[in-house]
């Protein structure tokens, strides 16, 4: 079975290209964003004619690493040691690797598309089948031309499912989505009129839609969306599911709301069956029945589709409710608008009961497929069957359209930029505010001036994503392997109980910090599970052994310390880790010291060995695999000699988080689970996308400064602009834990979804931004990190390791704790 591994020799022919090879590289991630670089080095990078001419970044692609490119015919870059493959269309030939990437496995494969819901229905289905299968899909909603087919480059040969979501916007683009997914079942989601622009009518979409299944043997769909297109449909079986015809797989006869979840009876196979839906606005029922049906189409029983579906969770949507100035509520669904979403948005409008008055701010719909007079009537008959106080609505066609409208109080803006000069006089107070738009009018904006600020620095941590990491680890231990999870440092910056009470709550069997106070303070707050400290003080072994902490042992010396200790206090087999050097050469006993150790340990009435362990020194880096299998003969020699001397059996532990994915054959008795917890990991697969970081880090803009061009910038003049231009200042410096290293353009922020880089020197509490180009305002929202710019990047852009800045992240920014 072929891994996602490739020699760019292979890939040169599997595509049919051009060009010379420099460099017999092998290929094992495939990019696209110049901004966004993982693994460089095995990467190949399309310089794609997407937004941007993707030509324009392959320079910035090769400062970050990349060594091999796929170009358009064309001028020869000057780069030294890069591989050019040259090739007629780089989007063609990312597709075409893609798909024979995917020719390479013989797993089933569930292909999605529709209207709406695909994104939900494919995260539904992986929640409903992962129980029962190695799974691979979609990162988020990567269903587009470029999207799909660097989601079917994470196919491997341990998974037995795929699942993947494709989205179109025109004619002749799904064959090509069809032959990279190459899906064996098919599920038709919610048919409405987003993309119907792009088309000549409904039904011309409708067929485009249905080319996804052409070599499908089974398709799953609402009959009652597709009554007209019987005739069209060629797959060879069906599973239709339907509200109204009785002839239908699935017939849904009964819709009950009880306690805020829809049940729901049907017939199936001539008997009559239930399900309970733990949602009840009408978008997530039937998307929740689309994967009811497909369920049963699968095989599952009837009973056990019912008790998966009745535990499924929600889908984090873009759809956001948070705090507002003036005790108002906002909910923020400023990225798009049409009919159907905002059909969705008003119905979790409707059921927020905290303030009587309800307020909704639409923006022009710029993807219908309707006459503006009709869409618009059609948008105010559907405001006039809510509960709608007022009305705000921006965009030329919504003011040319007003007479559609006959709330009591309305409000018409040509733009965004009018209504935001109007705010304070439209005096929002106590009320629910539905913020609707589409993207390009920008209501990022007003969202950020209807809500309440949080100026300070802060740290946002996810306890879901950490315990969805645990058990991603976990997920890779044979049963009755020990976890011990690693929170010294402050939980690699994470904090301290807050991280600790999750671990222990989801029963870890051990903690270990660096030093003894760390461990004091886990008890101090109520942790106890067994707490091991790798660098135990002889000055406080009192503390050590009041709260009940176990010492790590790595040296003759301190042996003697703790044994002398415990002599003078009369204490008896206390529990300690003997550390084993076995080629890290930091701590540790070294295989020579073994013998002279075990006649120390023999018959030693003060300690008692409750593990033995080593370090593993590159276990993430397979050109150093034979050196690792070194250190698990010496560790394996070491713990032998001592068990045999000891005649009981200690926890062996050797992996660490790397160790974990890359050697299962050593996991023994126990792993400590370190980065890999808080969601970084290199050695894990790009397709194993349960792992996540927990962790995002934002600040915000103190003041915005035009600066000409050459005038110089922070302590020491280092920086200036080369044109006129304006900096932002933000709030965050080398005291909070943003390192000197960063400053002078080396380091970059996410400002209004721009990367921007900095200028001149970091400085103690601030450090400044070029923003030059930019719309942005005082309090503006700043991103250092979080799951889109990621810790790694950070990380690269000072040569350094993502521990480092997790770690030094200080005391004093904000911790923000999420879990729902």
């Amino acid at each position: 079975m072929h891994s996602n591994q490739y020699s760019i020799t292979e890939v040169k022919q599997i595509i049919n290209a051009g060009g010379n090879i420099v460099n017999e590289n092998t290929i094992s991630s495939l990019l696209t964003d110049s901004r966004r670089i993982n693994n460089a080095a095995d990467g190949l990078f399309f310089a794609l004619n997407a937004r941007r001419n993707g030509h324009e970044f392959v320079a910035e692609a090769y400062a970050a690493g990349v060594r091999n490119f796929v170009v358009q015919h064309g001028p020869e870059f000057n780069l030294p040691g890069a591989n050019f493959l040259l090739v007629d269309d780089p989007l063609t030939a990312l597709q075409v690797l893609a798909a024979y990437h995917r020719g390479q496995f013989n797993l089933q494969v569930i292909g999605i598309t529709g209207s709406n819901g695909k994104t939900i229905v494919k995260e539904w289905l992986y929640q409903l089948l992962a129980a029962d299968k190695n799974i691979v899909r979609n990162p988020k909603s990567y269903n587009s031309q470029i999207g799909v087919p660097l989601s079917v480059w994470q196919i491997n040969g341990r998974n037995d499912l795929g699942i993947f979501e494709a989205g179109i916007s025109t004619i002749n683009e799904m064959d090509k989505l069809e032959a990279i997914i190459k899906p064996e079942i098919g599920v038709l989601t919610h048919i409405g009129p987003a993309h119907d622009e792009g088309f000549s009518n409904r039904r011309q979409k409708v067929l485009e839609k249905l080319r996804l299944f052409k070599k499908a043997k089974k398709l799953i769909y609402n009959y009652d969306q597709l009554t007209d297109y019987q005739k069209d449909i060629q797959v060879k079986e069906t599973f239709t599911w339907s509200r109204k015809f009785k002839m239908a797989d699935l017939y849904v006869f009964s819709e009950t709301v009880i306690s805020k979840k829809y049940y729901l009876r049907a017939y199936f196979q001539k008997r009559e069956i239930e399900c309970l839906i733990p949602f009840s606005d009408q978008a997530s029922v039937e998307n929740a029945i689309t994967c009811w049906a497909t369920m049963l189409a699968l095989g599952y029983s009837a009973v056990e589709a019912d008790k998966r579906i009745e535990r499924l969770a929600p889908v984090s949507m873009r759809l956001e409710l948070k705090n507002g100035i003036n005790d108002c509520s906002v909910i923020d669904d400023s990225y798009n608008s049409d009919l159907q979403s905002l059909e969705i948005a008003l119905n979790f409008l409707g059921q927020q009961n905290q303030h009587e008055k309800r307020t909704l701010i639409l923006s022009d719909i710029l993807q219908s497929g309707l006459q503006q007079d009709v869409l618009y009537c059609q948008v105010a008959n559907l405001i006039g069957t809510q509960k709608i106080d007022r009305f705000i609505g921006v965009g030329s066609a919504l003011m040319n359209n007003q007479t559609c409208f006959a709330l009591s109080e309305q409000h018409f803006f040509s733009d965004t930029a009018a209504l935001l000069q109007q705010l304070k006089q439209l005096n929002f107070r106590e009320e629910t505010i539905l913020i609707k738009g589409s993207r390009s009018f920008e209501f990022e904006r007003i969202s950020r001036a209807l809500s309440q600020k949080a100026h300070e620095t802060i740290m946002e941590i996810n306890l879901n994503t950490l315990l969805g990491n645990l058990n991603f680890y976990r997920s890779k231990l044979k049963p009755g392997v020990k976890v011990m999870a690693m929170v010294k440092a402050f939980s690699y910056g994470s904090g301290t109980f807050e991280v600790a009470n999750m671990l222990q709550y989801n029963k870890v069997d051990y903690l270990a910090v660096a030093y003894i106070d760390e461990g004091v303070a886990l008890r101090r707050a109520g942790i106890n599970l067994p707490v091991m400290v790798l660098n135990p003080e002889v000055s406080a072994f009192d503390k050590l052994v009041e709260y009940k902490l176990q010492p790590v042992i790595y040296s003759f010396g301190l042996l003697d310390d703790f044994v002398v200790y415990s002599q003078d206090r009369s204490i008896l087999n206390y529990p300690i880790h003997l550390k084993i050097d076995t080629g890290m050469h930091r701590l540790g006993f070294e295989n020579l010291d073994i013998e002279i150790l075990c006649d120390m340990l023999e018959e030693n009435r003060y300690v008692r060995v409750q593990s033995v362990f080593s370090h593993l020194a590159a276990s993430e880096a397979a050109q150093h695999d034979e050196f690792t299998k070194k250190q698990i003969k010496r560790f394996e020699k070491a713990f032998k000699e001592i068990e045999k001397t000891l005649g009981y059996k200690v926890i062996k532990h050797l992996c660490n988080t790397a160790g974990i994915i890359r050697w299962p054959s050593a996991h023994y008795d126990m792993v400590r689970l370190g980065i890999g917890l808080y969601g970084v990991d290199s050695s894990v697969p790009a397709s194993e996308t349960a792992l996540q970081p927990i962790a995002s880090l934002k600040t915000s803009i103190a003041q915005v400064k035009k600066i000409g061009a050459g005038d110089t910038i922070s302590y020491g003049r280092s920086g200036s602009l080369l044109k006129d231009g304006k900096i932002a200042t933000v709030r965050i410096g080398y005291a909070d834990g943003y390192l000197r290293a960063f400053g002078n353009g080396v380091g970059k922020m996410l400002v209004k979804g721009t990367m921007v880089p900095t200028v001149g020197n970091i400085t103690m509490d601030m450090c400044m931004l070029d923003v030059s180009g930019l719309d942005v305002s005082e309090g503006d929202e700043v991103i250092i990190f979080d799951e889109q710019h990621r810790i790694e990047e950070l990380a690269k852009q000072i040569g350094t390791i993502p521990y480092e800045i997790l770690t030094n992240i200080s005391q004093r920014v904000k911790r923000v704790y999420f879990y729902e």
